[in-house]
């Protein structure tokens, strides 16, 4: 199960940057166009991706290891810490004012 979150993370990361499908992020596709211009969308689908990769990443290497310590509930520990340590990261990183587009007047 943990194995299959960790691809559809991948999945949408990869559908985010690489497929350009920004109305997967949350917020950006009710925006007129208007206030799309204003965002560096290519920069916000980087973080996406990359906040995507690491939480599979984590849950891959969680996978493997609760197999090789034959202990299942690591899987429950490492799905839940992935998602606590990668959602903050997303919403921070991906809000903060680095990828608004400043116009000097």
């Amino acid at each position: 199960m943990l194995i299959l979150v960790a691809i559809l993370f991948i999945a949408l990361g990869t559908a985010i940057k690489y497929g350009k499908m920004y109305f997967l992020i949350a917020g950006y596709n009710t925006m007129s166009e208007k206030e799309q211009k204003k965002y560096d969308i290519e920069g916000i689908a980087t973080v996406f991706r990359n906040a995507m990769f690491g939480m599979a990443l984590i849950m891959i290497i969680g996978y493997l290891i609760s197999k090789w310590l034959e202990n299942p509930k690591i899987e429950v520990f490492v799905l839940f810490g992935a998602i606590m340590i990668g959602l903050p990261y997303l919403l921070i990183v991906s809000n903060s004012g680095k990828y608004k587009i400043k116009k000097d007047k």
